[in-house]
């Protein structure tokens, strides 16, 4: 099948990806724009998979402030170069990414930052919420599911993106080091609410 120039540009408007990488995604799968978009997706993580070890010591710090100065966030988002750190890319991905803080209101970067006491309670809440009467097996598999479930819910890099949620939050960080060439890392987030603990 031919690729016309509109099915690049749709694919490049929707991933974000090079002219030429979305080409080749295209004739790659035969014009499918949806098994393209996930091409690029799987792509990207490899991408993101060998750039994990690189050290990310620029980046910017992004300020947001949304609900009539009610509410703030501040975070941290570094990468390997400052060259990177300024471009508009890589700002509009803290950006959303402060948002995402201000609307999801996470509690952790990452499920590993979670202290432990806390997610034993959280195991041991659930737990009691599934009842009795199954198999230690079923139980297991009903726990992970629902502690996939409280990731989601606390920890940013988990979190389906406020913008498209069919992507994590994690997914839009790899589709950004895919396209920007660098490892792009959260360092740290605070969430400031008017009257809050």
């Amino acid at each position: 099948m031919a690729v016309s120039t509109e099915m690049v540009r749709d694919l490049r408007q929707r991933t974000g990806a090079g002219v030429l990488d979305c080409k080749r995604a295209l004739e790659q799968v035969n014009g499918d724009l949806e098994k393209a978009i996930e091409l690029l997706r799987k792509k990207g993580l490899a991408i993101a998979e060998k750039k994990a070890d690189r050290e990310a010591n620029e980046g910017l710090v992004e300020a947001y402030i949304h609900a009539g100065g009610k509410l703030g966030v501040l975070l941290e988002l570094n990468c390997e170069t400052d060259f990177v750190a300024r471009t508009d890319d890589f700002r509009e991905l803290a950006h959303d990414l402060a948002m995402q803080v201000a609307a999801a209101n996470p509690q952790h970067l990452t499920p590993e930052d979670i202290p432990t006491e806390a997610l034993e309670r959280e195991r041991q809440w659930q737990r009691e919420q599934v009842g009795e009467g199954k198999s230690e097996e079923v139980i297991e598999r009903i726990l992970e599911g629902k502690l996939r479930k409280h990731y989601q819910e606390v920890c940013l890099l988990e979190q389906p993106f406020i913008r498209d949620e069919s992507l994590t939050v994690r997914d839009l960080i790899t589709t950004k080091i895919a396209i920007l060439g660098e490892n792009i890392k959260v360092r740290r987030f605070a969430r400031f609410e008017l009257g809050g603990d």
